[in-house]
């Protein structure tokens, strides 16, 4: 069935679905999946764009996990809660996307440690590169938000803007197939003893950990040295860093 995970009404037709199988199979799983890519500066973004994010990205799993539990209750089910590398690393432009990711996070770690006593499983899946249409959608959305920037915000920002779309499209070209990393995903929901966190490809297991060892100034200029070659030439140059 479709389901729009920001609208009542299909998650209420989800569990009247479930409800009503004649065959009465338990429900064994939960994939909250649904998420949309949302890049621009912080000042530049409007707030309505931020919820519209935060809806889909966090309070849309939220929703359907609290929908979906009695169920999972029933069968010591699982939950499986799709990240990504950006709930991990805040990369510029980020910051509504990767805030969204930073909670899921947080929620599915408070998850899990709510629902052990119950037999209930909350595994976290960190994908990184990922060949899929979500870079082209986040790059159309990227481009149509700069767009309407302020001409103050596109002579701060333009630049970082375009940079940030050819990193975010060269980044999803070397990055796994769907198949490969959904192979990973339904590890994640059948495997008898799962991790708490598995990641998919080899970028997001680097930066993972990158994350948790390194100074954030390192990490600033490292992200910073990542995003250089994609500048673009025209205009004026982009500082990327907090020093000249």
């Amino acid at each position: 069935m479709i389901l729009d995970v920001t609208r009542p009404e299909h998650v209420r037709a989800l569990v009247e679905r479930i409800d009503s199988d004649p065959h009465r199979r338990p429900l064994r799983a939960l994939v909250n999946n649904a998420g949309i890519s949302v890049n621009a500066p912080a000042e530049a973004l409007p707030l309505d764009e931020w919820r519209r994010l935060f809806d889909v990205n966090l309070f849309g799993h939220i929703a359907v996990t609290q929908a979906l539990l009695p169920f999972l209750h029933q069968s010591h089910g699982r939950i499986v809660n799709i990240s990504s590398v950006g709930g991990k690393v805040a990369l510029p432009t980020y910051g509504a996307y990767a805030g969204a990711t930073f909670a899921l996070e947080a929620v599915s770690d408070s998850l899990r440690r709510e629902l052990a006593p119950h037999g209930v499983q909350v595994v976290v899946v960190e994908p990184g590169a990922v060949r899929t249409e979500m870079a082209d959608r986040g790059a159309a959305t990227a481009n149509d938000l700069a767009g309407r920037m302020s001409p103050e915000h596109q002579q701060r920002y333009g630049g970082l803007v375009k940079a940030i779309v050819a990193h975010s499209l060269a980044f999803t070209r070397t990055g796994l197939p769907a198949d490969k990393a959904g192979a990973i995903v339904a590890e994640a929901a059948t495997a008898r003893r799962p991790r708490t966190r598995y990641t998919i490809g080899r970028d997001a297991a680097l930066l993972t950990r990158l994350a948790r060892i390194l100074p954030d100034r390192m990490l600033d200029r490292i992200v910073a040295a990542s995003l250089r070659t994609y500048v673009p030439e025209e205009g004026a140059p982009v500082r990327l860093t907090g020093r000249p």
